[in-house]
Order: structure tokens, then C-alpha cells, then sequence
């Protein structure tokens, strides 16, 4: 089974026990997060798709890791002018590993609600 999530702002496939790499959470290690924008899932044998998210669906993972990127470096130079700088900047991230994916409960339909309607009269 995977997923398509959204968290912070940006969307991750995830399967189950995969470990992505996400901005910065505010979380403790071996807390568990749950996130319930999913807007894609596949169980194997159908796809469902948000509009835009997949009601009852939610991604629960465990943080492995909070920690600092590696730095990029910045570079400003503007030709025959003398005008130079460079900076460098590191971005904060939380590792997480995904526990599980969840869909929501199957919908009735409206025949098989009837009938569990009647059989519970009966």
C-alpha cells in the first residue's frame, strides 16, 4: 500500500516503513505523528483519489530524528563591479518512518443499507 501526503505544504509518496525526510516538526524523538491530508492511496487492487483529500484516510509515522541539514551555499556576484557576497544556510528537518496507512471505512451503499434496514425489522 502507499500514499500520496501532504505535509507542510509539500507531497510525499510514502509506503509503509518507508522513512522520508520532511521540514522541521514540532515533536519530540519517538513521538507519533498523524497526517491526515492524503490525497492519493493505493491498497493493492484500487486507487483512491482525493477531491482534494481522502476523507478518514491519515498516514501515521513515529520521528526517528530531529536534525540540521547540510549547508547550502549561497553566491551573489555581479560581473565588472567589484560586488561580491556569499552566504551559507542550513535547514532544520525531521526524519520520520512511516507506522501505517490508514483508508477510511468502505461506504454502503445505498441497496446494502436498505437490506441491513430490513433484516434488522425482520
Amino acid at each position: 500500500m502507499n500514499a500520496t501526503v501532504e505535509i507542510s505544504g509539500k507531497q510525499y509518496t510514502v509506503s509503509e516503513g518507508d522513512r522520508v525526510k520532511v521540514a522541521h516538526q514540532q515533536s519530540e524523538v519517538g513521538d507519533t505523528l498523524s497526517f491526515d491530508r492524503v490525497l492519493f492511496a493505493n491498497d493493492g487492487e484500487k486507487n483512491h483519489i482525493g477531491t482534494p483529500v481522502i476523507k478518514g484516510a491519515a498516514v501515521q509515522t513515529s520521528v526517528l530524528e530531529q536534525g540540521r541539514d547540510r549547508k547550502v551555499l549561497i553566491y551573489k556576484k555581479k560581473r565588472r563591479k567589484g560586488y561580491q557576497r556569499k552566504n551559507g544556510h542550513r535547514q532544520d528537518y525531521t526524519l520520520l518512518q512511516v507506522e501505517k496507512i490508514k483508508l477510511s471505512a468502505t461506504r454502503k451503499t445505498a441497496a446494502k443499507k436498505q437490506a441491513e434496514e430490513t433484516a434488522k425489522e425482520d
